[in-house]
């Protein structure tokens, strides 16, 4: 493949899947400009090693592990920024989900621990399986039930209690 072919499919494959990809960073960080950052990190990184990724075929796989370990790696640094909280972010909530819901459940979702967060967003939200989800993170398909489980029963508790006030 010429280097205009592959900036072209590059290009073609980031436009495509810039909105998946940022609302599984909102999911991550709950904030939408901080998940822009996340994709814009994580398609400067997948354009830098597009090539060896193309030929491969794992681009999916691929951007959504830089993704998520560059959402881990942010929320594991000392020095976090700032985060309004007097405005709820605009989402349109689907036909069924208020707006309250879901917002009750981005606040349930940034209680998790990063990598409980991360196996619920891939297992949930985008349905993939034990093993798809073990091989993105790069954990055992053991780790990623043990994690499913205790981030959903987390996110339980955590909504009733919400439903509770």
């Amino acid at each position: 493949m010429r280097r205009a072919e592959r900036e072209a499919a590059y290009v073609e494959f980031a436009t495509t899947r810039r909105d998946q990809l940022r609302r599984i960073a909102y999911g991550m960080c709950g904030d939408w400009h901080r998940a822009d950052d996340l994709v814009q990190t994580a398609l400067v990184r997948l354009y830098v090693a597009w090539p060896r990724v193309v030929r491969s075929g794992t681009e999916e796989a691929y951007v959504r592990k830089i993704l998520l370990n560059a959402a881990i790696d942010e929320s594991r640094r000392a020095v976090r920024r700032e985060r309004p909280t007097d405005e709820l972010p605009e989402v349109v909530a689907p036909s069924g989900v208020s707006v309250e819901d879901r917002s009750s459940l981005v606040e349930a979702l940034q209680q998790l621990p990063a990598q409980q967060r991360a196996t619920v967003l891939l297992r949930h939200w985008l349905g993939l399986s034990v093993a798809e989800a073990a091989a993105e993170l790069g954990l055992s398909e053991g780790t990623v039930k043990s994690h499913t489980s205790r981030g959903l029963t987390a996110l339980r508790g955590h909504l009733e209690e919400t439903s509770e006030v």
